[in-house]
């Protein structure tokens, strides 16, 4: 039974794992300063490198689109995949075994070692089919490729390969790996054949050319063969089974490629084969995926919404599929899981039938990206679509068709998309406005009350859901130099973005800079990088400082809050500020944590810290002797002599305090 993973071992997680190896796999990084480092952003397109990693603290920050966050986090969005898996595949990065509430389980050790084993022979195997292409003996797959307007270089991009004809090719290069037939059986690659006991294992794609099929993170789970042979008596396309590695209704072919221009773009291009994915992309429509042999269903509607952040905020998810009858039932079946998208769902449909690979071959390149650009509304299809099974020019093919098309016109979800159908739609069928509205609004009536809709057939009449976890990040308002408007009650606080221009904003963000990257200014007892700093009093004179910005002043108290209990471990450290501060703050903490300080060696990083800190305890300090000078102006001396005396003591006991921190400086 799987459950929560302890909290204690999420920590451990992200106290071990080195940020930087992590985003290396992603994202080239060069130093930047001492500790930090800089690349160009994966989640924004950018010239400069912006994307900051601070190791010493395990986060980074974009300082272009304001992206941050930790190992896990980095992990979740370049892998689209949920907190939970994102700790267990850090774990298994580090050999950490986790433990998991309430009884639970995690991924069985035995089963992790098995799945890996699965995966290298995929692994080996898509090499060898790529390597393959190349011989003399796949001359008729280089053939079909050329055919359809797809050189070597595109082959190379999307892994193209060849089986070889006979029976054990793969087999004995998967033996001679070190492989047992025990694990080859579970790999899908090969079908078995004989009697009883004597069962032998041989290839299953034999004189085929081969798609690699890999999941969202690039790992190869399956594979799709195109037969090439007239004496082939198997299917035109034969993929892998159903294994512990690939479901195909959890796979989309091409995601590896198209994931991060999807979370981009907010775009999904659902098309039907191989070749298609692979003329959509080299078209410039690099959104394209297909489905593998199943038609696009509830799990990959699950993979589509994370991906493109399906939080009703935009986005759109384009079907393209044949101009035929079975293309039309195709696009039909998609209407029926549109419920369960909030993104606008399309669908694009070439008028003489030419799927995207043909249309590249007839057209160019341009062809493809304007069928993608003239998409059409699913709802506009399916209400059309709805109306050709019906003879129009009779008063009850009409009445009928009003009946079955209302329906479909009711669940549109934007409220200011809908009146607009209904009038398009009493157009198309010749009838008034009024008789059409009143049969969309009877059909609305019967969806929310759970009766069953008149209607087009298998159409939902009521909007489903996938959950999603994961936790927004809030940002500072009043950038362009406009105020935030109040926040009801019940929202959370809106925070105005500091000015860099006020010296004392400036000031503020420095010491806190400082302090979040070097704790041990605060305490003689933590090191500081290069050697341990003394400062006794430290944390005392920090927390008794007045902060007046007020975004400042929020991490300000996160940190008093925080306290010094985790300032030895700096991930902890900081995690624990974040966790103190609202949520819109969140990011400007990581911001804090990672932004480069101006010290190139650790000498000159120690001697920074202690002034910055000097100056803003000598800032704290003009403000309280300014504020006795007021009162010792307006005190009468003859009538409260010792009130007198002790503001006097006070100010020359905080000039000596501000010389102390000039001479220590």
């Amino acid at each position: 039974m799987a459950g929560l993973i302890k909290r204690e071992d999420i920590d451990e997680v992200r106290q071990r794992t080195d940020i930087k190896e992590v985003v290396d796999g992603y994202v080239t990084l060069k130093g930047a300063g001492l500790g930090t480092y800089k690349g160009l952003c994966p989640f924004h397109d950018e010239r400069s490198p912006s994307f900051t990693v601070r190791p010493q603290v395990g986060r980074y920050h974009c300082f272009g689109c304001g992206e941050d966050g930790d190992a896990i986090s980095f992990v979740q969005k370049m892998d689209h995949s949920s907190f939970h898996e994102a700790v267990e595949k850090l774990a298994a990065r580090i050999g950490y075994e986790l433990r998991y509430e309430d009884g639970g389980t995690g991924p069985n050790r035995e089963e992790v070692g098995k799945r890996q084993r699965l995966l290298d022979a995929h692994k080996i195997a898509d090499e060898f089919f790529r390597a393959q292409l190349l011989t003399a003996g796949a001359a008729e797959g280089r053939n079909f490729l050329h055919g359809r307007g797809f050189d070597r270089t595109a082959a190379e991009q999307f892994g193209v390969g060849y089986a070889p004809q006979g029976w054990d090719s793969l087999l004995k290069h998967l033996r001679g790996r070190g492989f047992t037939d025990a694990e080859l059986k579970l790999t899908g690659m090969f079908s078995a054949g004989g009697p009883g006991n004597q069962q032998r294992i041989y290839d299953r794609f034999r004189g085929r050319l081969i798609w690699p099929i890999r999941d969202i993170a690039g790992d190869t789970i399956g594979f799709g063969a195109r037969k090439l042979y007239e004496d082939d008596q198997g299917p035109k396309y034969l993929n892998t089974p159903e294994t512990v590695l690939y479901k195909k209704s959890q796979v989309l072919y091409g995601i590896d490629l198209a994931k991060r221009n999807i979370a981009k773009d907010r775009q999904l291009v659902v098309v039907e084969g191989y070749t298609d994915v692979m003329a959509c992309h080299l078209a410039g429509v690099g959104t394209a995926v297909a489905t593998c042999g199943t038609a696009f269903g509830t799990e990959h509607i699950k993979i589509a919404r994370r991906l493109l952040s399906d939080d009703g905020t935009g986005g759109e998810v384009i079907f393209t599929f044949d101009g035929d009858a079975a293309g039309q039932k195709a696009a039909l079946r998609a209407f029926e899981e549109d419920q369960r998208f909030t993104a606008q769902t399309y669908v694009a449909v070439e008028p003489t039938g030419a799927d995207p690979c043909d249309l590249r071959q007839l057209k160019g390149d341009a062809a493809v990206r304007d069928l993608i650009g003239t998409r059409r509304p699913l709802f506009e299809f399916a209400i059309r679509a709805s109306l050709k099974r019906h003879n129009l020019d009779t008063v009850e093919g009409r009445v009928a068709a009003l009946r079955e098309s209302a329906p479909v016109v009711a669940q549109i979800r934007d409220s200011g998309i809908r009146p607009a159908y209904v009038r398009e739609l009493a157009g198309w069928l010749g009838m008034p406005i009024e008789e059409v509205s009143r049969a969309v609004g009877l059909a609305a009536k019967r969806a929310a009350s759970g009766a069953p809709a008149v209607g087009m057939s298998g159409a939902s009449g009521a909007a489903g859901s996938a959950g999603a976890q994961g936790a927004g990040q809030g940002t500072l308002p009043g950038q362009a130099g406009q105020p935030a408007a109040a926040p009801p009650s019940s929202a959370p606080i809106a925070f105005m973005r500091p000015d860099p221009r006020d010296p004392i904003a400036a000031m503020e963000r420095q010491a806190l800079e400082v302090v979040i990257q070097n704790p041990a200014v605060l305490g003689g007892e933590v090191a500081l990088a290069g050697g341990a700093v003394p400062n006794s009093g430290a944390w005392e004179r920090f927390e008794a400082c007045h902060f007046v910005t007020p975004a400042y002043s929020a991490v300000h108290t996160a940190i008093r809050a925080a306290g010094l209990a985790h300032a030895g471990d700096p991930v902890a450290w900081v995690e624990g500020i974040r966790q103190e501060v609202p949520e819109p703050l969140q990011g400007l903490v990581s911001e804090l944590a990672v932004v480069p300080l101006p010290a190139s060696t650790p000498e000159a990083l120690q001697r920074y810290c202690r002034d910055i800190l000097a100056r803003l305890f000598e800032l704290q300090i003009t403000r309280v002797k300014a504020d006795k000078m007021g009162q010792l102006q307006r005190l009468d001396a003859s009538a409260q002599p010792e009130e007198f005396q002790r503001l006097n003591r006070e100010l020359m006991q905080l000039e000596m305090q501000r010389r102390a921190l000039r001479m220590d400086s």
